[in-house]
């Protein structure tokens, strides 16, 4: 808004030199545009850079850097940019390197030439080599894809890459190649323009909600409902992780539970034996008795523990622990109950719309069911109003 107030201001000093017939009034207006242009080329050279990348050499977005008119404006100005070479080569026996720069903020790429003096070509036209540069915005020679290209007069951070070892080459690279490579594959052009899509399809789904006066709920991607009961889910347990531990001990066999039984039983009647000395008159026998008790009861509640592990061990199936009816004991799990992965807001957005009238969800959902067409996903966001 400011930049636009200093250009408005611009053009009328520039209406009023051309209409001034007097020459002191004209040296004035003079100093007042070029003042007025110095600030309006200041301004614009701050205002391509981001708040938030000033830490970073206060570098331009390339998208920013083309703006509205491809950059024509910016011809002669200095400024920072950075990114990933997505393509490069030597020209003039090596004396400059021509560099395809992007940086993720759109998808054009920006030409930067870097000649020799300035870094070596060899070092820094590999694809994937990370570079920040400062340079002039000059005009493209005639007949380039771009109006205008950088040319580089400080390297300010240079990341070296092994072309050899780099995985996302300019041939065209099949998805289940780029499902292997996912901490690069945004790199990629497909993969980097489905992302834009799905930021602009987000954005616009909010925008039309909220100015539509809905309210924006978070549902629970975790729960215990089925909303729909149509289709499989995602369950989401961790037995399986105690499972595997108790997998590899060998359960008890029936026989060593009746031997654990039946030490338990005599450790029971030999506490009751105890006890029934301890009521006879003989004072020496009662102090025995006493004496012998806890030791004695101690001993029968870890025989009696013993038998209670044994048995829970031999009720478990494949490590997994079983109730009497050969159900699975959801209670050593960590909700206490089954619970998988949602399928649907929809029961959760009808609560709040009780409350609140008009809402919405979107978010993640789920589903178990094992078709592989393209009509079926396991993962996708949906968009549901109540």
């Amino acid at each position: 808004m400011a930049l636009r107030v200093d250009e408005f201001i611009l053009k009328d000093l520039e209406t009023q030199l051309a209409a001034c017939t007097v020459d002191d009034k004209k040296v004035e207006l003079g100093k007042k545009i070029a003042a007025k242009q110095e600030d309006i080329a200041d301004r614009k050279a701050n205002h391509l850079v981001s708040p938030y990348s000033k830490s970073l050499y206060s570098r331009v977005a390339i998208k920013a850097l083309f703006g509205d008119d491809e950059g024509v404006s910016l011809i002669g100005q200095k400024i920072v940019v950075g990114g990933w070479v997505k393509t490069g080569r030597t020209a003039d026996k090596g004396a400059f390197a021509f560099l395809e720069l992007n940086d993720g903020t759109c998808s054009a790429n920006l030409q930067t030439l870097v000649k020799k003096e300035v870094q070596e070509p060899d070092t820094i036209k590999q694809s994937g080599v990370c570079i920040v540069v400062q340079g002039e915005v000059r005009a493209a020679p005639e007949g380039a894809k771009q109006k205008v290209e950088v040319h580089a007069e400080k390297v300010l951070h240079l990341g070296t890459c092994d072309a050899g070892l780099y995985p996302i080459a300019k041939a065209k690279l099949s998805l289940e190649f780029l499902r292997e490579k996912i901490h690069l594959r945004v790199r990629t052009n497909t993969i980097a323009a489905i992302q834009r899509v799905r930021n602009c399809l987000a954005f616009a789904t909010h925008r039309f909600f909220q100015e539509s006066g809905f309210q924006y709920v978070h549902t629970p991607i975790i729960t215990a409902s089925d909303c729909e009961g149509a289709g499989e889910m995602f369950q989401i347990t961790t037995l399986l992780s105690a499972a595997d531990a108790a997998a590899k001990n060998k359960p008890p066999t029936p026989e060593e539970i009746a031997e654990l039984k039946a030490a338990a039983s005599a450790q029971g009647s030999a506490v009751a034996d105890i006890k029934k000395a301890g009521k006879e008159e003989d004072e020496a026998a009662k102090a025995k008795s006493k004496e012998d008790l806890k030791p004695a009861l101690d001993e029968l509640k870890a025989r009696k523990t013993k038998v209670e592990e044994a048995e829970a061990s031999a009720a478990q199936v494949g490590g997994i622990g079983r109730l009497a009816d050969g159900t699975i004991d959801y209670s050593k799990d960590f909700f206490g109950q089954p619970v998988s992965m949602t399928v649907s807001g929809q029961l959760q957005a009808e609560i709040y719309a009780c409350a609140m009238t008009s809402v919405y969800t979107f978010g993640p959902t789920f589903r178990a069911e094992n078709s592989h067409t393209t009509r079926h996903l396991s993962e996708f966001w949906m968009i549901e109003p109540e």
